[in-house]
């Protein structure tokens, strides 16, 4: 017997516009200054932008800060520790940026000194603004959800797999709070929170989760 979700999943969808701040950095000491009290959004753009930017491919995902100190800088060591941040394992934004900022003072603690990127190489600091969209798609079964999300964009998959968590700050993805909340879904939901989106495509993720959800569709109803 098909389960009637509590509340339908309404799938929406989101433009991002990405703006320059006017802020620059042409040392590491100015770069952690900044750091310090630029928006969510800049810190989000610079260690995010790889997600949306490569949609076909999975590579090692890049870092703005990492290869500006390794390329720019030629800080190699430090650029490393950056590029080691494990994006991944943080819940807010706040938490990465404390992260980011917690290695450029343990640097500049003991450097000598501060080496200034050439002219024409500074580090601009950009933000993402997010526009959020509704669509028309709905889903209040596990058939209608896994037909949905083979239809929307993958701008729609990346806002309820990434923003939600990370930039909304909510303890799940989308797709997982649903499952759980509105369709008892417990292990579905489990299983989908388990994916690491950062070391895959956009579409390999929604084959993935479709993956899941038609797996749950074949067992016995419970």
């Amino acid at each position: 017997m098909t389960t009637i979700a509590r509340e339908p999943f309404r799938f929406v969808t989101q433009v991002v516009q990405i703006e320059l701040t006017g802020l620059k950095a042409r040392t590491v000491a100015e770069l952690l200054e900044h750091l310090r009290v630029v928006p969510p959004s800049v810190i989000h753009q610079h260690t995010h932008r790889f997600v949306s930017d490569h949609q076909f491919l999975s590579p090692e995902p890049p870092n703005d800060f990492a290869y500006w100190v390794t390329d720019i800088l030629g800080e190699r060591r430090l650029g490393e520790q950056l590029a080691a941040v494990d994006i991944v394992r943080f819940r807010s934004i706040e938490t990465l940026r404390t992260a980011i900022i917690d290695i450029l003072e343990r640097y500049l603690s003991g450097a000598s000194t501060v080496r200034p990127a050439p002219e024409g190489t500074e580090f601009h600091l950009m933000k993402a603004v997010t526009f959020v969209l509704p669509t028309p798609y709905e889903a209040a079964t596990l058939e209608a959800f896994v037909h949905c999300l083979k239809k929307v964009s993958i701008h729609s998959l990346y806002h309820h797999m990434f923003e939600a968590r990370l930039r909304l700050e909510r303890e799940q993805n989308d797709f997982s709070a649903w499952f759980a909340r509105s369709l008892g879904e417990t292990d579905l939901a489990k299983a989908v929170a388990m994916l690491d989106p950062y070391t895959q495509t956009m579409e390999g993720l929604r084959r993935r989760v479709a993956r899941l959800v038609e797996q749950r569709l074949r067992e016995p109803s419970r």
